[in-house]
Order: structure tokens, then sequence, then C-alpha cells
């Protein structure tokens, strides 16, 4: 694996890092700033980026899971609050299901404690779960089970619900028939379902990346300015050790997110998603050290609804839920490797 990004690749990096430092919040009053919110999604959609996994020819994604990772933590990184996780996600399950593209940003629906794709009995049956990353988006893809494996159903979405991210809002989903995509479509046998998660979850280590990656520029700013004594904070060893372990915390991250995105391409489903669990353990881990730093570092103000800091940390954790935690991926880890004995003793 060559680690070295392209040109292009650069360029995309770029491209989404303009538009998250141009349109992203800057505090959290700009949460509510339902005119800029609306030029980040206006932005977004004219990109493109939410295509990158529909198909191309020979039914391959316009563009590598390497690709939308960049873009994932781009946006992770500036707590963009529009969509982009969730249709992503989407146009992977329609690809993977030989069905046609969205015609209008959709999402997909997993069960409530977010571990994997929600499944009905069949189409026309009821379906319920939480639809995750649904800005703007009214329905979501799930699965009904069909002979020879699953088939792809959708769901309408209502409303937002409750949620620890103030970026991704998610809603609640319970009970409306699951209706089928129009469309021919292939049977998901379990490896397509195995390749697909391993895909989430690549793509959620990206967004952690980045979410960390902001949280440490944040802390950074902050102590370059605050002062104690006449002195900026940023001047003490012991800010500076705490600022200097949470970047190595994100390289580290950054090096196995992009080898699982890297895998989720590249290798056959099953290794992909071993190094997909191997990254999630690491940067989920990872993400809610960072964070915590970032809001020790703020001091008092860290604790405050004001500072942004919670915001990273709000973002980190439901990534870190998504498709599975650290100790879920842990425990695959150890099964594969024929670690230990004991179920859920490495969390």
């Amino acid at each position: 694996m060559d680690v070295r990004l392209s040109s292009e690749q650069q360029a995309l990096r770029d491209a989404a890092a303009r538009l998250a430092d141009d349109l992203g919040p800057k505090s959290v009053a700009e949460l509510g700033d339902g005119a800029r919110a609306a030029k980040l999604d206006t932005a977004l959609e004219a990109t493109g980026w939410r295509e990158l996994r529909t198909p191309a020819d020979g039914n391959r994604p316009l563009a590598s899971a390497v690709e939308a990772a960049i873009v994932a933590e781009e946006l992770g990184r500036g707590l963009a609050d529009t969509s982009f996780l969730g249709p992503t996600l989407a146009a992977e399950l329609r690809r993977r299901a030989s069905a046609p593209p969205a015609t209008v940003p959709e999402t997909v629906l997993l069960t409530p404690d977010l571990s994997r794709l929600a499944v009905a009995g069949g189409a026309g049956e009821p379906c319920s779960g939480t639809a995750i990353d649904v800005q703007g988006i009214t329905s979501a893809l799930a699965l009904a089970e069909v002979a020879g494996g699953h088939e792809l159903v959708t769901v309408p979405v209502y409303g937002t619900s409750p949620s620890r991210d103030l970026t991704r809002p998610a809603a609640e989903v319970s009970g409306p028939p699951a209706v089928r995509l129009p469309g021919t479509q292939t049977p998901l046998s379990a490896a397509d379902i195995e390749g697909w998660t391993a895909f989430v979850v690549a793509l959620t280590c990206a967004d952690l990346v980045g979410t960390m990656r902001g949280a440490v520029e944040l802390a950074c700013s902050y102590a370059g300015v605050r002062q104690q004594y006449g002195t900026a904070i940023g001047s003490f060893q012991s800010v500076q050790h705490m600022l200097a372990d949470a970047h190595v915390s994100v390289e580290g991250s950054r090096s196995v997110a992009l080898h699982a995105a890297w895998a989720a391409d590249t290798l056959p489903a099953g290794e992909a998603l071993d190094a997909a669990a191997v990254a999630k353990a690491y940067c989920a881990r990872a993400a809610r050290a960072v964070c915590e730093t970032a809001i020790q570092v703020h001091g008092g103000i860290g604790n405050t609804w004001e500072c942004l800091a919670h915001v990273h940390l709000r973002r980190a954790l439901l990534s870190t839920q998504l498709l599975g935690g650290v100790g879920a991926h842990l425990d695959r880890v150890a099964a594969r490797r024929e670690i230990g004995g004991v179920p859920g003793g490495l969390r």
C-alpha cells in the first residue's frame, strides 16, 4: 500500500478543507444558523461528493474508498453539519445491490443500538430503527429478507430525534412498512454486507480522525491566546506535552484509518473488515482521549456550552458507536487472531 496521496487526491482534500473552513460552524451559536447550514448543504450538493460511491463502468464506484475517506475526514475536522455519511453509505448499498442510483439524498436505517443495518421480515413488513445523518433527508435504506440473501427496501423518515451529535441529527423510525426499491437489484449476500460494513467502519474512522484534528487545532489556537500570569498557556510544558500526545494519537489514527479505507476496495470482505476493526478500535479510543484533552486545555470554559470542544467530543462519540464501538471491534480482532478466550475481556 502506497500511503502517499496522488495530486488528484490532494486537490480533493484541499477542496473539502476549503468547504469546511468557509461554511462550517465557527461557534456553537452558528449551529443554529439555518442560512449558513443551507449554504453548506447547497455547496456540498454541487460538488457531487455524495455520489462518490455510485457505480461507473463495471459497477465499480466513481471514486475509491480512500477518496471518500478524505472528504469525510475534512468534513469531520470542520464539524460540517450537513449530510454526507448517510448518503454515501446509501449509495454504496445501492451499488452493491446493482440498484439504480438515488434521485434525491437518502440515508441508511440502523438498529436502535446503531450496530448494524435494520432488517425487515420482507417488503411490506414493518421496519424500525434509527436513521442517521438525516439533515434534509426523507427516506432511508434498510434490508429485507429474501431467498438467497437480502434485498434493499426504503422507509420514510420524518423529523429528527435528540442526538448526542449536534452536527448530524438522527431520526427514530417506528414500524412503517418497508417498500421494495424499484428497478432491478441483486440480492445482497453475507459477503456483500460484510464488505459494506468494512467500508462503513473505515469511513467512520476517517470522520474520527477529522474530528480529532479539529479538536487539536481548536485547543492549539486557544493555548496560543489564553494567558496566565502574563504568559500564553501554550508555552507551559505540561500543556505542550498534552497537545503533543494528542497530535501523536491523531497521526497514528490517520495511518490505520487510511489502511482501512484502502482495504475496503482492495482486500476480500473478511480481511477488509479485519483491517477496519483494528482501525476502529484504535481511532475510537484515541478520539475520546484527544477530544477530552482539548476540553482540558480550555480549562473551565471547556466545560461550558459556548465552547466548541464538546461538539467535537459529541461527534466523536456518535462515530464511535456507528457499526460497533471499541469493545465489539477488539473482540473481532481477538477472535480472528485467536487471542484470549473470554468474550469482551479486551474491552
